[in-house]
């Protein structure tokens, strides 16, 4: 578990997905001035993954970080390999003009190490401060789950440990969307960290709030990814409505409209109280909202600090748009 070489993660990093041009490209020179907004903002912790971009992302936060001698708190992953596409084509995976990688899943001892070796030399350091296990999960995986969760317990978490004995990394844990395999991997293996996209936001968290409860009294620190649930909640007027990387459903449309119209009645921007309310839970560790352009960045800094007082956590809960149990403070 957690000891006295963990990471201190600020309150609020850089999730880096957008710099692998998630959903659309942008350019070299756009991905430095958000990752430099990002270091004026104090964001001090960047996530990301060869599944990002298919290497892009770790390609642009290495350059980033070699050209300024910035050095944040780091996270990256493991899961995915990335193998040179050749004349084969290249998948999208959600990700424009990503770079000519296919990634492949491989949760052996073997993978687990060749995909660090790459993550290393794509953003030229020795070490991470978190290694997380990524897309673990049936939901992913579908009838291959029980074999993926298998090699993944017996492979893959213990070829990690022995990266963390080794110095490689500070914590290891899963980097994942569903909350039933971290519950399935807790039976059996000790972890020091989740990081959970998407699964409790101020949209949806009754479902997870009593695993984050336990995770707490266990000391499993949560890092939360998603907290826009894709962007939902932090939408401008004209811009796509994406939820779990997808159309948003109606339910999720309306519920999101609601929680806007009560923030609105106490001038709170909804993204401010999305990201207040994921960081309120004492299980937290740091919330990573994602972007992919300095003005967001600056945004999304302006959100964090953003005042919100007691009584709108009071009526989203009287209106049961928040769990009465859900932390708020």
């Amino acid at each position: 578990m957690t000891d006295r070489a963990a990471p201190k993660l600020p309150d609020y990093g850089l999730g880096a997905a957008g710099l692998g041009n998630l959903y659309t490209a942008i350019s070299d020179e756009e991905a430095v001035r958000t990752l430099a907004a990002a270091r004026d903002a104090q964001f001090d912790y960047l996530d990301t993954a060869p599944y990002y971009g298919h290497g892009l992302s770790e390609q642009r936060v290495g350059k980033f970080l070699a050209s300024t001698g910035y050095r944040p708190a780091i996270s990256t992953k493991v899961g995915r390999c990335l193998d040179p596409a050749g004349s084969s084509p290249i998948p999208d995976n959600g990700f424009a003009s990503p770079a000519p990688f296919i990634p492949r899943f491989d949760y052996s001892a073997q993978g687990v190490r060749e995909a660090f070796a790459g993550s290393q030399a794509r953003l030229g350091v020795d070490s991470v401060d978190v290694l997380l296990l990524h897309d673990i999960g049936k939901v992913v995986h579908g009838d291959a789950h029980t074999v993926m969760l298998a090699q993944a317990i017996s492979e893959a978490l213990p070829e990690m440990a022995a990266l963390k004995a080794e110095g490689k990394t500070r914590w290891i844990g899963l980097g994942v969307n569903e909350i039933r395999v971290c519950e399935e991997i807790l039976a059996q293996v000790e972890l020091d960290v989740l990081l959970i996209a998407g699964r409790y936001t101020l949209l949806e968290h009754e479902a997870a709030l009593p695993f984050l409860d336990a995770c707490h009294a266990r000391g499993v620190k949560i890092i939360i990814g998603g907290a826009f649930n894709s962007g939902l909640l932090a939408a401008s007027a004209g811009e796509p409505l994406r939820y779990d990387y997808d159309t948003a459903p109606e339910w999720a449309v309306d519920r999101a409209a609601q929680l806007r119209e009560v923030c609105a009645s106490f001038d709170v921007p909804l993204p401010a109280a999305a990201l207040q309310f994921c960081k309120a839970h004492p299980a937290v560790a740091s919330v990573i909202p994602g972007a992919k352009s300095a003005e967001q960045v600056r945004q999304i800094s302006e959100w964090t600090r953003h005042h919100i007082d007691s009584g709108l956590w009071d009526a989203l809960k009287e209106r049961r748009l928040i769990s009465g149990d859900a932390p708020v403070s």
